[in-house]
This record gives C-alpha cells, sequence and structure tokens, in this order.
C-alpha cells in the first residue's frame, strides 16, 4: 500500500518537517500545498533533486487542496509564525480562520489522519476537529511531544545522561501553562527526585522556565522554530503510518480523561495506524492536577475568543 503524506504549509516549519519525513524514510509519496503554489513547486522540486540521499520517495507539488483528501496523513503547518515576546494564544484568531478552511474542504470523503503542527496547535487542534467533523482520534496535534523532547534534552544536560535514559512528560497546554509530570520523571527506571544529587526545590522550578520558555528563546534569535518540531512530526508520522502504537503527549480533543472533555490538549495516547485511539490518564499529584486542570481553564478561555 502506498503511503502517502500531504503538508499543507511550506515556510520554515513545513519545509523542515518535508526533510525530516524525507530522511526518516515514513512515506512513499509526499504532497506539499502552499496558497503560494510557485512555492509550493520549487520546494518539492528542491527536495527531489536530493532523492539520492533518502529512501524511496515521490515528491511533488499539489496546487488543489481537496485533492489532499488521497492522503493517508495531512499535516496542516500553514499560517503565520509568532513574533518576539508574543505568545502562541496571539496567534489564535489569524491562523484559526485559516484552519477551520481547511477543515471544512477535507470533511468530504477524507479517511486519514490529520496532524496540527500550527500554533496554537491545543486550539487549532479542536477548530480542526469541529470544523471537519473527523473523530477526535483522526485529529491530532504534536501538543507537548516537543515540549517533552526539551524536558527530556534539558534533563540529560543536568544529569550528564543519554536523552534515552531519561523518561519524562510534559502535558496540557502547548504553552505557557503546560505541567511538567515532575512526580513521575524516571531515570533508568529510578524516580529522578531520589537521584543522588538531585535537587528538586532548585533545579525542577528552573528547569520548568527553560522548556516553557525555549520557543521564545529560539524565536528571538532567528525569528522561528522549525527544526525540532520537524523531527517531532516525522517521528509522529512514523508512528501513524507503521500502526507502532506508541504512548505520545500529542493534543486531541479530550473526551474524559483525567476528568477532562471539550477541550484539547495533550496527555499521553496510544497512537497507531488509527490515531490517538486511547487516552492514557497519568498518575499526577495534587499540584499537577490542579495546574492541568487550569492548563484547560486557559484553554477554554483561549476557544471562547472565538466565539465572540
Amino acid at each position: 500500500m502506498t503511503r502517502r503524506v500531504a503538508i499543507i504549509g511550506t515556510g520554515w516549519v513545513g519545509t523542515s518537517v518535508a526533510m525530516a519525513t524525507l530522511q526518516a524514510g515514513v512515506a512513499d509519496e509526499l504532497w506539499l500545498h502552499d496558497a503560494r503554489s510557485a512555492v509550493a513547486e520549487g520546494e518539492a522540486m528542491d527536495l527531489a533533486h536530493g532523492a539520492a540521499f533518502y529512501p524511496p520517495c515521490l515528491v511533488r507539488a499539489e496546487p488543489d487542496l481537496a485533492a489532499l483528501r488521497a492522503c493517508d496523513v495531512v499535516v496542516v503547518a500553514a499560517g503565520r509564525n509568532g513574533k518576539p515576546g508574543e505568545s502562541r494564544l496571539d496567534l489564535l484568531r489569524d491562523n484559526a480562520r485559516l484552519v477551520a478552511d481547511i477543515g471544512r474542504t477535507l470533511a468530504s470523503g477524507f479517511g486519514g489522519i490529520v496532524v496540527l503542527v500550527t500554533n496554537p496547535v491545543d486550539v487549532l487542534t479542536q477548530v480542526m476537529t469541529e470544523a471537519s467533523g473527523l473523530p477526535p482520534a483522526r485529529v491530532l496535534g504534536t501538543g507537548t511531544m516537543l515540549d517533552t523532547a526539551r524536558l527530556r534534552q534539558m534533563l540529560g544536560a543536568q544529569l550528564r545522561l543519554d536523552t534515552h535514559s531519561i523518561h519524562a512528560q510534559v502535558v496540557g497546554e502547548h504553552g505557557d501553562s503546560e505541567v511538567v509530570l515532575w512526580s513521575g520523571a524516571r531515570v533508568g527506571g529510578m524516580p529522578l527526585r531520589q537521584w543522588h544529587g538531585w535537587d528538586a526545590a532548585t533545579l525542577e522550578p528552573r528547569i520548568a522556565l527553560d522548556v516553557r520558555r525555549a520557543a521564545y528563546e529560539v524565536i528571538q534569535r532567528k525569528g522561528a522554530t522549525n527544526h525540532a518540531i520537524g523531527l517531532v512530526t516525522a517521528s509522529l508520522l512514523g508512528t501513524l503510518l507503521r500502526g507502532e502504537r506508541r504512548l505520545l503527549t500529542v493534543s486531541r480533543l479530550q473526551t474524559g480523561a483525567a476528568g477532562l472533555s471539550g477541550v484539547a490538549l495533550s496527555l499521553p495516547t496510544v497512537v497507531s495506524a488509527a490515531g490517538g485511539s486511547e487516552v492514557i490518564e497519568p498518575a499526577m499529584d495534587e499540584a499537577e492536577r490542579a495546574a492541568l486542570t487550569h492548563s484547560a481553564e486557559v484553554l477554554r478561555a483561549a476557544i471562547g475568543t472565538l466565539a465572540g
């Protein structure tokens, strides 16, 4: 079976997603769509010229948005980027209109999965779910996958350990109200808080702040974040297209897990060929549970501004 992936939006993020996807070898065909059709064509040509250096994949531009219904996964990376000093929620109104239009176009006859990358990703995941009418399991945002990766990288640097030895998660909003689950963090199977030399009172607030501010720091220096999210998205695509059944902190419209419904945010979710079909309630202490509830309230308020 031919595995087709479409990417809507060929700016910094979309092209990083495309490059990472090609190098990961998870797709047989990669379709690029952009409102600037010449840019999509140019990116497709440029990527295709490197075919000798990645696993076989046909790369082409597709100017007709409706044609993307033939793809297994449609990645939405369209929309404007954040500006220095701007929160992800400041992007809301402009990008919500665009995502809703895409969702309505895909609504008829689309049997695949939509992956949202555009920020604010949680709110736009909900907008896409409602506009397209697709089941929540088939509309996923990259959510806190990137925040979780940043957390693990920073913990690895602090502990002088390989990132793969660290198991820790960020849940909730991909943004300022995100929640680091310190109580469940593990290093080689040992609770992080039992690790020799770990000073929770000092290190946990500092690292949580660094994770939360990571995107702002990158945007201040280069104007956008693109490479890490490209790698994150390619990894998510591999899980979907290979049916790997991995637990990932993706965003989706919640329907009862952790007592949350009617809001899209990240919780550990079983991701497979069917999408994000099973949401797992992680172990949380009282402070983490309260913070997750607050994160949901922040996102509900953001969604509420669209109705006003």
